[in-house]
């Protein structure tokens, strides 16, 4: 599904490269849940973004799907992102201004899906997460661990082969960010959704499948959790 071939990020100053990412080959198979480890400034969230295409790499070789990303234009890039990938921000990045159901239904706008299937998707996730009663609140009338049901509500909505998620349970208490995991696990074991995570916590890495240890923008270790 994805294959990594020594992708490098830095940016370069004065003739002095500073660099993110070093050397970054691997590959994620459809299915998998793979958790990406490290220090702050190892280089997470950039090689997060980079796999979501919110970021391009300056070097290397980055494959989804079959699809040699680093040489598709933009609008390629764009149509293979609302195809396929559901993101997942620890700060939630729901929209102010819509309530939940309007949340929700925002990436099926931007699909062009027809009004009917909407509204049918929209119900559907309501129901899945038990926040029917709450379609029509405004995320700063939900908690924490509310507004991230909502926002894996939406990037599902798009019925995404992938789930890309930075830090989900980051600002959340303990309950939450177990009820956010067992949510991954089920999505990850009963639907083949492959799920590629960043987080901080061992707890939540133990829920994944594999282990990206990065140090330095370089993969230092590749574990699998059975293993551990």
């Amino acid at each position: 599904m994805i294959t990594l071939q020594n992708i490098e990020k830095y940016y370069a100053t004065k003739g002095l490269k500073s660099y993110i990412l070093r050397h970054v080959s691997t590959t994620i198979q459809q299915g998998e849940f793979v958790s990406i480890m490290g220090p702050s400034g190892a280089g997470k969230s950039t090689l997060l973004n980079i796999l979501g295409m919110l970021e391009e790499p300056t070097y290397g070789t980055y494959e989804f799907m079959g699809e040699d990303i680093t040489s598709l234009s933009e609008r390629k890039k764009i149509e293979l992102y609302r195809n396929h990938i559901g993101f997942v921000f620890q700060a939630y990045h729901l929209i102010d201004e819509m309530t939940v159901a309007e949340n929700i239904e925002a990436p099926l706008l931007y699909k062009k899906i027809a009004g009917a299937e909407r509204k049918s998707r929209v119900a559907d996730m309501l129901d899945r997460f038990n926040i029917v009663g709450k379609k029509d609140l405004f995320p700063n009338q939900l908690s924490g661990g509310q507004q991230q049901l909502v926002g894996i509500a939406r990037a599902l909505a798009a019925q995404p082969s992938i789930i890309l998620a930075d830090e989900p349970t980051g600002n959340l208490q303990s309950a939450q960010a177990l009820q956010i995991m067992e949510l991954f696990k089920k999505l990850n074991e009963e639907e083949n959704i492959t799920i590629i995570q960043v987080t901080h916590s061992e707890v939540n890495a133990g829920y994944g499948s594999r282990i990206l240890h990065l140090l330095d923008g370089v993969i230092k270790e590749d574990l699998n959790v059975v293993n551990l």
